[in-house]
C-alpha cells in the first residue's frame, strides 16, 4: 500500500502534515511532498514494485505530477509501447501514468487493468485530476476546505480537521474540471452470457487463474491469508500451481473454538504450504477494538467483527515475518452469492442484490481488507476483484448463479473440481469470517457491549444519532467509538451491511449468517 494526498490550494502546512502523518503506516519506507501550482501532492511509500529510490513518487513530467496508490497489472506491455517516445527512469509500474495521460488524456482510465487511487496535477491547466478503480479496492476520500478548494486523501482520517464533510470518492469515476465522471460501470449487464453451464465454469476457472497469476508479480515477499473456506483456499491452490513452489499461508482463530484453523490446516497440508497459525484471545480482541474502529473509519457491525481477526493476523505477520504483500479471498461472496442470497425470491432479485453489493463493497469488505492490511504496512491484492473476472461473473445469467444446487457458489466449486483442493474443502459450507475465527469472539463483543450502559441509557444515547441509528448495544458501542475519531461523519458509510430484510427469511437484527435458518453445518 501507499498513502496519497492532494490539495488544490495549500492550507496551513503544519496541519496538513499532521493530517498526512496519520497514514504513515500505509507507506513507511519513504515520504515526500511536492508543491504543485497553488497546492501540494503528498506521498508515503510502501515499496512493492521497483524497490529502488528511483521508484519514489511523486513522478513528474514536463510540469505534470502524479501520486498513485496502486498496482497496474500488465504495465510492462504499456511501458514498452510508450518507451518509443518516453524515457523511463524506474521499474515502478506507476511511472507509466503521466506518459499515458499525455498520450490518451482522460480516456486512459478505461485502459487500466488495475486497482488504484491516484491524483494527477496538470501543469498546463493548473488543476488536479483524481481517479479510483472500478470496485474501489484502493481507498480515496475527498472534501472541501473552508476556502472551497478540494482535497483528496487515501483515508478519511487524513481529512478530519481539514474538511467539514468527508466523502468517499466514487469507484469507477474520475474527477476533472470540477466534475465527477463515471468511466467504468462493472455492475450493469446489457446482455447475459449464453454459455452453457460447463462453458461457464471453464471460463470462471480460466479467468480466476489469470487474475491470481497477475497478482503474484511483486518484487517484495508474498503471503496468503488462508481461512480454510472456499475462496482463500482456491487462491492458495492456484498460486501454488502457478509458482510451482511452497507458498506461505497464515490462519487465525480463537484459542477454544476456532472453526477456521482446522480447515486451514487441512488445506495447508494438502498444498504443502509453509503454514503459520496465530491464536487470539478475548483480551486481544477487546484491547484492539478502539484502534481497529479508528483504523477502519466505520461503525458497521459486520465490518468491525470481521476486522478483529484480520487486523490481528496482519499485525502478527508484520511483526514476525518479512512478508509485504498478502493475497486474500474478498469479493467472491458478493458476485456468487452468500447464505442470505439463498432467500432471493427470483433470479432478477438475486442479480439486483449482486449489483447493489458490488457497488457498495468499497464501504464494507474491501474497506476492511485495505485498512487491516495497510495499518500493518502490508499490501493487499484481491484476485476475485479482477476486472475481467468480475465482468464475466456478473454477465452469467442469475438463474444459474442462484443456489438451486443444494449448496451455494456451485459454479465456482464445479469450476475447480479435480486436484485443486480436497473434495471436503471444495464443497464445504461457508462459515462467516467473524464467526469462523471462533463463535466466542462475537459473543465476547456482544457481552462486553452489554456492560457499557443500562437499557434506559441505551435508548437515550441512541437518540443522538438520526442517521444509521444504533439498534443494539453492540452497534451503539461501535458508533460511539467511531464518533470519537470521526465526529459527524457517519454518512461516509451508506448503512449497516445486513441481509436484505425485504426477503422472507432475512428480516433479522444481527448481520451474522449464524442467525439465518439455512446456516446449517456452516459453523461446524
Amino acid at each position: 500500500m501507499c498513502s496519497i494526498m492532494g490539495l488544490e490550494k495549500m492550507q496551513d502546512l503544519q496541519k496538513v502534515m499532521e493530517c498526512f502523518e496519520r497514514t504513515v503506516s500505509r507507506g513507511p519506507d519513504m515520504s515526500r511532498t511536492l508543491q504543485v501550482g497553488q497546492g501540494m501532492l503528498c506521498f508515503h511509500r510502501l515499496a512493492i514494485m521497483g524497490l529502488s529510490e528511483s521508484g519514489m513518487q511523486p513522478f513528474t513530467y514536463e510540469g505534470d505530477a502524479v501520486v498513485c496508490n496502486g498496482e497496474l497489472y500488465g504495465f510492462r506491455t504499456i511501458k514498452e509501447r510508450l518507451a518509443e517516445t518516453y524515457t523511463f527512469v524506474s521499474e515502478s509500474d506507476c511511472e507509466i501514468i503521466l506518459p499515458m495521460y499525455r498520450e490518451y488524456g482522460l480516456d486512459m482510465f478505461q485502459m487500466l487493468d488495475a486497482e488504484f487511487a491516484l491524483i494527477i496535477y496538470d501543469g498546463k491547466k493548473d488543476s488536479l485530476i483524481a481517479a479510483r478503480d472500478p470496485i474501489g479496492i484502493r481507498p480515496l476520500f475527498y472534501g472541501y476546505c473552508q476556502d472551497g478548494s478540494i482535497v483528496f486523501a487515501s483515508e478519511a482520517k487524513n481529512l478530519v480537521d481539514l474538511c467539514a464533510e468527508i466523502m468517499p470518492f466514487p469507484p469507477g469515476h474520475y474527477y476533472a474540471d470540477g466534475k465527477f465522471v463515471c468511466y467504468c460501470d462493472l455492475t450493469t449487464v446489457e446482455a447475459y452470457s449464453t454459455d452453457s453451464l460447463e462453458e461457464t465454469c471453464t471460463k470462471i476457472r480460466e479467468l480466476l487463474v489469470k487474475g491470481i497469476e497477475k497478482r503474484l508479480d511483486a518484487d517484495a515477499p508474498l503471503g496468503f491469508l488462508l481461512s480454510g473456506g472456499l475462496d482463500s483456499s482456491l487462491v492458495c491452490s492456484v498460486a501454488t500451481k502457478v509458482l510451482n513452489k511452497p507458498i506461505r499461508t497464515f490462519a487465525i482463530g480463537m484459542a477454544k473454538d476456532a472453526i477456521d484453523l482446522r480447515y486451514a490446516k487441512e488445506v495447508a497440508d494438502y498444498l504443502h504450504t509453509e503454514h503459520t497459525e496465530i491464536i487470539m484471545t478475548r483480551e486481544d480482541v477487546l484491547e484492539a477494538l478502539d484502534y481497529v474502529i479508528y483504523t477502519l473509519g466505520t461503525y458497521d457491525i459486520t465490518t468491525i467483527r470481521a476486522s478483529m481477526g484480520m487486523y490481528l493476523i496482519c499485525k502478527a505477520i508484520h511483526e514476525k515475518t518479512d512478508v509485504r504483500v498478502l493475497l486474500t479471498g474478498e469479493i467472491s461472496d458478493e458476485i456468487f452469492g452468500y447464505k442470505y442470497t439463498d432467500f432471493a425470491p427470483s433470479p432478477e432479485a438475486f442479480q439486483a442484490e449482486a449489483k447493489k453489493r458490488l457497488e457498495e463493497l468499497y464501504m464494507y469488505d474491501v474497506l476492511r481488507a485495505d485498512r487491516c492490511i495497510s495499518a500493518n504496512s502490508l499490501e493487499a491484492r484481491v484476485p476475485f476483484g479482477d476486472l475481467d473476472f468480475v465482468r464475466y461473473v456478473m454477465s452469467i445469467h442469475p438463474s444459474i448463479k442462484q443456489n438451486s444446487y443444494g449448496i451455494g457458489k456451485y459454479l465456482l466449486r464445479h469450476a475447480f473440481e479435480g486436484d485443486w483442493l480436497p473434495q471436503a474443502i471444495l464443497y464445504r459450507e461457508k462459515a462467516a469470517f467473524s464467526d469462523a475465527v471462533g463463535h466466542s469472539m462475537v459473543d465476547d463483543l456482544k457481552e462486553y457491549a452489554q456492560s457499557i450502559c443500562s437499557d434506559e441509557e441505551f435508548d437515550e444515547r441512541c437518540k443522538k444519532y438520526d442517521f444509521a441509528t444504533p439498534f443494539t448495544k453492540e452497534s451503539l458501542m461501535y458508533r460511539e467509538i467511531f464518533e470519537k475519531y470521526y465526529p459527524g461523519q457517519a454518512k461516509m458509510v451508506k448503512d449497516f451491511w445486513m441481509p436484505n430484510k425485504e426477503w422472507e427469511g432475512c428480516d433479522v437484527n444481527d448481520p451474522s449468517a449464524r442467525v439465518l435458518s439455512n446456516y446449517g453445518a456452516s459453523g461446524k
